[in-house]
């Protein structure tokens, strides 16, 4: 995790460095920074520039000082808790550690007891669900890596359960672990699945978690998406075929077949394109992994496929994007078969996924 400090006395900085050295020996990326005239190395930036600086580039920031400072310091640049980073602040003698912003998806909650572990300080977490030691969605989502959709809706099961109240749970993906108490086991459509007697039935929820990678699947009247990192697309295309076009295709794949881009955990072809500047492009924007295989390893893949005499003659194996979505996805699942169009294949493979309750 990315964490900037920034402290605003001599006692802070002291306070800080002790952090600093904490943090750097359990495997974090760390700066220090100081915002004083009795500092001699204080930077000449403003705070507030600082803090637009950070916001762009770390996960974590750290005030050394007044609450105050802290939230005027923020608040020109806080968005949404699916994208600011984690906020903590800390008393300058180093004995409370507050988790400000992001306490869940961000990360801040864990990260204040980190730090106060580190200083022997007291940690401050406010959350609802940390106090009542609650089932989270959002911190269940991160500890999965999956991303999480319908945050009204996630609002609304944390305070469904907070009230004591049931809410589905329907998962497209086996899991491990127990359910939490107040999580019911739902089918697809959101009926309960827990046996019953007929005289003592269980209500259907009207609020519940889905952990799928398809859009439609809303089991709920009210349903939070946790979205695996579970599919893979496979690509194929002609020599030098523009990004724009690539970018069309793959944006059609995933439209024809349901799915969250978020759900992509790669981009896949046959080795002959790992220097194809338009799937590069498109890994680069879309922030996703492209990996590529021989052709010997694309022929190996076992299954059905659709095969092109054309695309055998031009790279050695009768289908790049199905059989190379398929192998990345660790022999996986293929959900969508080859699509055709303006020069690029595609193709869409799930890899087998358990979510995990801890």
């Amino acid at each position: 995790m990315k964490t900037a400090i920034l402290c605003f006395s001599l006692n802070g900085y002291h306070t800080g460095s002790r952090l600093k050295e904490g943090l750097a020996f359990k495997g974090f990326d760390v700066t220090l920074d100081g915002k004083s005239k009795y500092l001699p190395e204080s930077i000449k930036i403003s705070h507030h520039l600082w803090t637009e600086q950070q916001f762009q580039n770390a996960d974590a920031i750290v005030f050394i000082g007044a609450c105050g400072i802290a939230v005027r310091s923020i608040a020109p640049f806080v968005k949404s808790k699916k994208t600011d980073p984690a906020v903590l602040v800390i008393d300058e003698c180093g004995k409370f550690v507050i988790s400000l912003l992001s306490g869940h998806l961000g990360g801040a909650n864990d990260l204040a007891r980190t730090c106060a572990d580190i200083l022997g300080a007291l940690p401050v977490v406010t959350t609802a669900t940390d106090l009542h030691r609650c089932f989270a969605v959002d911190v269940f989502a991160k500890k999965n890596d999956c991303g999480i959709f319908h945050m009204k809706a996630a609002k609304e099961a944390s305070a469904a359960l907070l009230a004591g109240e049931q809410v589905g749970f329907y998962s497209d993906f086996p899991y491990e672990g127990s359910l939490p108490e107040g999580l019911l086991p739902c089918d697809r459509n959101g009926n309960v699945c827990l046996p019953q007697d007929g005289t003592a039935k269980i209500k259907r929820p009207e609020i519940g978690i889905a952990v799928t990678i398809y859009k439609n699947v809303l089991p709920f009247s009210s349903t939070v998406q946790v979205v695996p990192r579970a599919a893979v697309l496979g690509l194929g295309c002609k020599k030098g075929r523009e990004a724009a076009a690539v970018r069309e295709a793959a944006e059609d794949c995933l439209k024809n077949t349901g799915i969250y881009r978020e759900a992509l955990s790669s981009i896949a072809s046959v080795d002959l394109k790992k220097a194809e500047a338009g799937i590069l492009a498109l890994s680069k924007e879309w922030e996703i992994p492209f990996e590529t295989f021989a052709k010997e390893e694309l022929s190996a893949v076992p299954g059905e496929f659709t095969p092109s005499s054309f695309v055998r003659q031009v790279t050695g194996v009768d289908n790049v994007c199905e059989r190379s979505a398929v192998l990345a996805a660790g022999q996986g699942k293929l959900i969508q078969k080859k699509i055709k169009g303006c020069g690029v294949t595609t193709a869409l493979a799930v890899r087998e996924r358990r979510i995990r309750f801890e």
